[in-house]
């Protein structure tokens, strides 16, 4: 594991968490059988296609929403279930949910946010999971302009995000201009029941 905590944000890195044949696998598995979704999203009163494509799994029936969209869950089927208590025995969190983000190419991503939804408690835990194409994954604070982080996130590894990442911090996942293949992000979380 190595730390790259800065400031507040707990950040846990493990380069190699699945060993290259295990994260083939699970990428192909995920890539070919997930029930990917194209959402819409408003951003200044225009309507486009999000740079990405979804999908959310859960222990239980329920739905997330963060954005402006809401999407509700499939169920855990054995093998993500497997995944996730590998994951959890290694980070020391539990999750129960999974939303799914496929970067088709380097034309895909995910702009400065933070995952501070109200489902997500006040301190939320993130445990991302990478399978496929390497990408830059950058992280600053929301007010302090010298606290910021880019890793290269690999094929296989795994990046968790505790403290208050999401509370005094955003990330995101850039386009590039470099041509760049799919990558598969499995972020798990803990969506407690509304009240």
């Amino acid at each position: 594991m190595i730390d790259l905590s800065i400031g507040s944000a707990t950040l846990h890195y493990w380069p190699d968490f699945l060993s290259p044949d295990r994260a083939d696998y699970y990428f192909k598995r995920f890539y070919t059988d997930s029930p990917w979704r194209s959402e819409k999203v408003t951003v200044f009163g225009k309507v486009y296609d999000q740079p990405r494509l979804t999908a959310l799994y859960s222990n239980s029936p329920r739905s997330y929403s963060y954005s402006g969209l809401t999407l509700d869950s499939h169920p855990f089927h054995p093998e993500l279930s497997a995944l996730k208590e590998q994951l959890e025995k290694q980070v020391g969190y539990s999750f129960n949910s999974c939303l799914f983000n496929l970067y088709r190419d380097e034309n895909d991503s995910n702009g400065w946010h933070a995952d501070d939804e109200k489902e997500l408690g006040e301190l939320p835990v993130i445990a991302s999971l990478s399978l496929g194409e390497s990408r830059l994954f950058h992280l600053k604070h929301k007010t302090d302009k010298t606290l910021k982080r880019s890793i290269a996130l690999e094929h296989g590894s795994l990046l968790l995000m505790a403290g208050k990442t999401q509370k005094e911090f955003k990330h995101q996942l850039p386009k590039t201009k470099k041509p760049k293949t799919a990558r598969i992000n499995l972020t798990f979380r803990y969506i407690f029941e509304a009240l």
